[in-house]
This record gives C-alpha cells, sequence and structure tokens, in this order.
C-alpha cells in the first residue's frame, strides 16, 4: 500500500511537481520488477510521511514514461534523484537507505 505522502509521476506532470516545485523533491525512477526497487520502497513511503511538507517524494516508472529517464540519463534502476531550484543536487544509484536519508534530511 502506498503512503499517501509520496506522489507519483507521469512524464507528463514531470517539469510541474519537479521542475517548478518550491520544494526539494527526491525523485525515484523505479520498476514495478525491480527487486531493489521493491526493497527502497516501503522506506521511500516512510520518509515521505516523516518529510512531508519539507521535502517531496516522487517515484515515476521508468517503463510507463521513458522520456524523462533519458533525459537525466538515469541507466538503472533504482535511482534517485534529489531536485532542489529546478536543478540536480544528488543522484543515488542502488537501494542505499542510509545515504537517502543524508541526502533528505540535509535538502529538509
Amino acid at each position: 500500500m502506498a503512503a499517501q505522502n509520496v506522489k507519483y509521476l507521469s512524464d507528463a506532470d514531470f517539469n510541474e511537481n519537479v521542475i517548478n516545485s518550491d520544494k526539494p523533491v527526491l525523485v525515484d525512477f523505479y520498476a514495478d520488477w525491480c527487486g531493489p526497487c521493491k526493497m527502497i520502497g516501503p522506506y521511500l513511503e516512510e520518509l515521505a510521511d516523516e518529510f512531508a511538507g519539507k521535502v517531496t517524494i516522487a517515484k515515476i516508472n521508468v517503463d510507463q514514461n521513458n522520456l524523462t529517464p533519458s533525459q537525466f540519463g538515469v541507466r538503472g534502476i533504482p535511482t534517485m534523484i534529489l531536485f532542489e531550484n529546478g536543478q540536480q543536487k544528488e543522484i543515488i544509484v542502488g537501494a542505499d537507505p542510509g545515504r537517502v536519508r543524508e541526502v533528505v534530511v540535509q535538502a529538509a
């Protein structure tokens, strides 16, 4: 069950919800079949609840939306990119909960 504070994105609404956001956004590039993506998913939901209103946690399915991952050079999943003021600030490749928390805490 998805956390209510996780925002699901598409190619069509990515710019509106990420690039034009007035707060930091951590975007998880994932696929439903990806084992490590499934492992990090619940942790991202916890962070979304903990940092609601400070940092947006968002997810974009790379199988259903291939333009955005290509635009940002995503080659493997899970890849998480922190955006601040419309710019990439941090990139995390792989399911690394400790690094993800560190990036979100710094952004908050």
